[in-house]
């Protein structure tokens, strides 16, 4: 089988490696794109090819189906314009590929705007933090004032972001010179930012949220249009350097097959909760492989290889997961090639 895997993050490396120890060998072709010469992805895959760069929507989705037509693709796992690919398998079924996506197009679309998504969730789905969305310094102004009368801390974060980029604690206390020379990472002044807004009367949707203190869990998942197959839960430690925990949290694991089952999803994605002072809250939905993969399929549980046998319609048997497991990760130092 021939399995092609266009431009996403380098984490895709990790979903080879679980294949390359999981799938008998010569049973797989890992093909690889990407508009980059020197992607790092390239050093785990088995055909390595440049992407045209700065292709995007339609005219990206006729090079897809031109590129597994020149190169006998058995299944396309796509990465970027995933949600655009969902809407369109019929054009790659009619050459005999098949297309894994993690949902449909109106999901994946809802998935990546937090607060349409937490809008459009059911407490009987998932618990998620106190929120209010604003776009413009009053609402910000009176989403601070009401939140601010139940919870001791608040955070912020756009609606539309990757990696945790933009999240934000509003520190009271402490000006930004101050977290500055003390190394504060992750927060922002309050005073400071309502100032900033003084110059941007609109803008694009910010979260204002109750800030959750306590522990993270991130959850990487195989599944199958729906049906949860396999879920591994690493629990992070509140100070950073001590490892991930192999978790078996009784409430996440709800949330996460309930969530599996709500939206339909499938192949390998990641849901992240945190802990807060009425319980773990559900963060966001993750339709990829997390940056932590590798340490799950430490667990005992293949992700990849349970994800391959769903769409070949096996029978999937439960790993035995190694509950309690310290897991973490270390830098490798590689030589790039450059196709």
């Amino acid at each position: 089988m021939r399995i092609w895997f266009n431009q996403t993050f380098s984490t895709i490396s990790a979903v080879f490696r679980d294949l390359r120890q999981s799938v008998p060998t010569g049973e797989v072709t890992l093909v690889c794109t990407h508009s980059l010469a020197t992607a790092s992805a390239f050093l785990a895959a088995d055909e390595s090819y440049l992407e045209p760069t700065g292709l995007t929507g339609q005219a990206y989705l006729e090079w897809c189906v031109e590129f597994c037509h020149q190169h006998n693709i058995s299944l396309f796992w796509p990465g970027k314009e995933a949600a655009l690919i969902s809407k369109h398998h019929v054009l790659f079924q009619s050459i005999g590929v098949q297309v894994l996506s993690v949902a449909d197009y109106d999901t994946l679309t809802l998935l990546h705007n937090k607060a349409d998504f937490y809008a459009d969730l059911s407490p009987d789905v998932a618990q998620i933090m106190d929120f209010i969305a604003v776009n413009n310094p009053d609402e910000f102004d009176r989403a601070v004032t009401s939140l601010s009368e139940k919870h001791e801390s608040l955070c912020v974060k756009p609606a539309v972001s990757v990696f945790g980029l933009g999240f934000r604690v509003l520190d009271t206390k402490r000006d930004s010179i101050t977290q500055l020379l003390k190394g504060v990472e992750y927060q922002i002044p309050l005073q400071e930012l309502r100032h900033g807004m003084s110059n941007t009367p609109q803008f694009d949707t910010l979260l204002v949220m109750e800030h959750l203190g306590g522990h993270e869990w991130s959850v990487d998942c195989a599944g199958r249009h729906g049906e949860l197959l396999c879920a591994v839960q690493r629990k992070k430690p509140l100070l950073a350097g001590l490892g991930q925990t192999i978790d078996n949290n009784a409430e996440i694991q709800g949330m996460v097959t309930r969530l599996t089952s709500h939206y339909r999803l499938n192949g390998l994605f990641n849901i992240q909760f945190k802990d807060g002072v009425n319980g773990p809250r559900l963060l966001e939905i993750n339709p990829r492989p997390s940056g932590g993969f590798g340490m799950a399929c430490l667990s005992g549980a293949h992700l990849a290889y349970i994800a391959l046998q769903s769409i070949k319609g096996k029978t999937i048997r439960q790993p035995v997961i190694q509950y309690g497991l310290k897991v973490t990760e270390i830098n490798t130092p590689v030589v790039l090639q450059d196709l």
